[in-house]
């Protein structure tokens, strides 16, 4: 196959359509998808060179797969990252991520503002394993610095977080995970790739679901870890490799495809998630508003210094707790209730009922997660037709 070089010269929506470019013998336009779970070698001295590494050749797919190594490596340029490994899932990312770094005896600081999944995994699986887990309120700079005054393997965070849109000081922690001796994991799903790069300001690992804004339209599931070639091919690969968390080719060809398009409809997603907040706020039965790109954001300085753009993504508290909450959202008929974001197609969830039910009432108070509270994931519809349809909404909150 021909390897096309990304030039340096090359912008984000560039890239995202031309980067690591492999063709085939045969020309094809659209990257080749190679559906295979094996590969065939032409002699038995090629196949034994290859498990010891004296030759590059696919061996099999859990390892390695052409189209699986086209994502990663297109990933991996729109990242500013060195190298980067496809995950089944968003979550085997997380998971493989921290369970190939940390060892029985040693600890991770955490922000408490994490997807649902990714808190049980600190507050349950971890422990399982000996390892030491330490919650901190994201925002509070001197609570990392008390977490971070002894020795840490790895830190995770997100920011903006799931679902309070909390943004997080991505340099300034880690620079202090860092005199801890922790690598800095990020997960950067709500601000997508074209929104923000924690690599910049000083993370050590980005850690996606692909299943988000880079498939983004419903279809597949799908992970990715980049960071450092070294931390990638020593401590990553080993990992996902043995253990099996393998990206399908199939997956990887949906996805490579979902790229080609992500910059147009991030770019859409946010403007409309723009227009749609300033209607919230305005509007009656609506108790509070969170999206980073508006002022009223308790982090938007923040935002606007490490953000290249306000997300797809709003959180809302209506009046009336939960009984608001699910009138307001059985009244919606074009706007879907899913726990699934950063779709084509706008959707809502109640994260006290769903993504974060399992942390419990008292940890969701501490993370400002009322029961009113919905997190809504803006698509690419007329913004004109969300705000007609959020108006169904709030005139089905109950009356007090």
């Amino acid at each position: 196959m021909s390897d096309h070089k990304t030039p340096s010269a090359w912008r984000p929506a560039t890239r995202l359509l031309h980067a690591g470019l492999e063709r085939t013998e045969f020309g094809e336009t659209s990257e080749a998808l190679f559906l295979t779970s094996g590969f065939v070698y032409d002699n038995a001295e090629q196949a034994a060179k290859t498990f010891t590494g004296e030759v590059e050749h696919y061996q099999y797919s859990r390892f390695a797969n052409p189209t699986v190594t086209a994502l990663e490596r297109r990933l991996a340029d729109l990242e500013g990252a060195e190298a980067c490994v496809a995950t089944s899932t968003g979550m085997g990312a997380v998971s493989s991520a921290l369970l190939s770094h940390v060892r029985a005896g040693q600890r991770v600081v955490a922000s408490r503002a994490l997807f649902g999944s990714c808190h049980w995994i600190v507050a349950n699986l971890l422990p399982q394993y000996g390892v030491e887990t330490v919650f901190v309120d994201g925002g509070d700079l001197n609570a990392w610095a008390e977490a971070l005054s002894k020795p840490t393997a790895a830190v995770l965070l997100e920011s903006p977080s799931n679902p309070m849109l909390d943004v997080l000081d991505l340099q300034a922690i880690s620079d202090l995970a860092h005199k801890a001796g922790a690598l800095v994991v990020v997960d950067n799903v709500f601000a997508s790739p074209l929104y923000q790069k924690p690599l910049e300001l000083g993370a050590d690992v980005v850690v996606y679901s692909c299943t988000k804004h880079i498939d983004g339209q419903g279809r597949v599931l799908g992970g990715a870890v980049l960071g450092r070639k070294d931390w990638i091919t020593e401590t990553l690969q080993p990992f996902t490799r043995n253990t099996g968390n393998a990206l399908s080719p199939f997956n990887a060809w949906v996805m490579l495809k979902g790229l080609e398009t992500l910059s147009l409809r991030v770019d859409a997603m946010a403007r409309n998630a723009a227009t749609v907040a300033d209607y919230l706020a305005e509007a009656p039965g609506i108790i509070s508003v969170r999206y980073p790109g508006r002022k009223d954001h308790p982090q938007y300085e923040l935002a606007q210094k490490q953000m290249s753009g306000g997300s797809s993504m709003i959180a809302f508290e209506v009046a009336g707790g939960q009984e608001g909450a699910f009138a307001f959202m059985n009244a919606l008929q074009l706007i879907a209730i899913s726990n699934n974001l950063g779709d084509a197609r706008s959707l809502v969830t109640h994260p006290a009922t769903t993504t974060h039910m399992k942390i419990g009432a008292e940890e969701r108070a501490r993370l400002g997660i009322s029961d009113g509270a919905i997190r809504f994931s803006v698509g690419l519809e007329d913004s004109a037709d969300l705000i007609d349809d959020l108006a169904r909404g709030i005139a089905a909150l109950p009356q007090r």
